[in-house]
């Protein structure tokens, strides 16, 4: 991978939890008589289940992934389990969120949403938070039957947007999304949400900073192509 990176001309943002924030469904967990701890374990079990699919060559949705993970750590029956998962639709953005993509826009940045979970999920979030006109589009790689952090992802969002995958940018709050967004040659920038450090284990990010902001003033920092 090159060290050395340019000023992108679309930043790619992941979705659950970098752009939105998930208490909706932990509320509904609650409701449901569960643990508001219960979420951590249910999201990451998600991805589990997502990216073992990926690995064997089974694929199904992120949908589907969660009730299976839901079924696995709670006694909830499929009604409950579909009570849950309908508070996707409820998620509302960070705080953060809007000045960061108005930051972005203003200096003549495309932004587009970038996400393997369910398709309306981010933009019933952009709506509830009055962002929508800030994002280009959004994309789900449900329409490739695939899962991040799979490099076809990644290639597929870039081509989508009709740049080269090194004139795109991936803003992730998961180590693991922006360590596959490098890997297919896109800028990765991370910032902390949920994860207190950036995984030791990956190369190292394109762009770190201790928020959301931080992200943003150093994409808008590299040099023009």
């Amino acid at each position: 991978m090159p060290t050395a990176r340019t000023r992108p001309e679309v930043v790619a943002f992941d979705v659950n939890e970098t752009l939105l924030d998930l208490a909706p469904v932990r509320a509904a967990l609650v409701e449901a008589g569960q643990e508001p701890g219960l979420l951590a374990t249910v999201f990451a079990r998600t991805l589990l289940t997502g990216m073992a699919g990926l690995v064997s060559g089974t694929w199904f949705r992120f949908r589907e992934a969660f009730d299976a993970a839901l079924a696995q750590t709670s006694e909830l029956d499929a009604g409950q389990r579909a009570g849950v998962a309908a508070a996707f639709l409820e998620l509302a953005p960070h705080p953060d969120v809007e000045p960061a993509l108005r930051r972005l826009t203003a200096a003549g940045i495309r932004v587009v949403t970038l996400t393997h979970g369910t398709p309306g999920v981010a933009e019933a979030g952009l709506e509830r938070g009055g962002i929508t006109p800030l994002v280009e589009r959004s994309l789900s790689s449900e329409a490739i039957r695939s899962w991040k952090p799979a490099r076809e992802v990644y290639l597929w969002a870039a081509g989508s947007c009709a740049v080269a995958p090194e004139r795109m940018a991936l803003v992730a709050a998961h180590g693991w999304d922006v360590q596959g967004a490098q890997v297919a040659g896109l800028t990765g920038a991370w910032f902390p949400r949920t994860e207190r450090s950036y995984p030791a284990v990956y190369a190292a990010p394109h762009v770190a900073a201790a928020a959301l902001a931080g992200v943003v003033d150093a994409l808008l920092a590299l040099p023009t192509a």
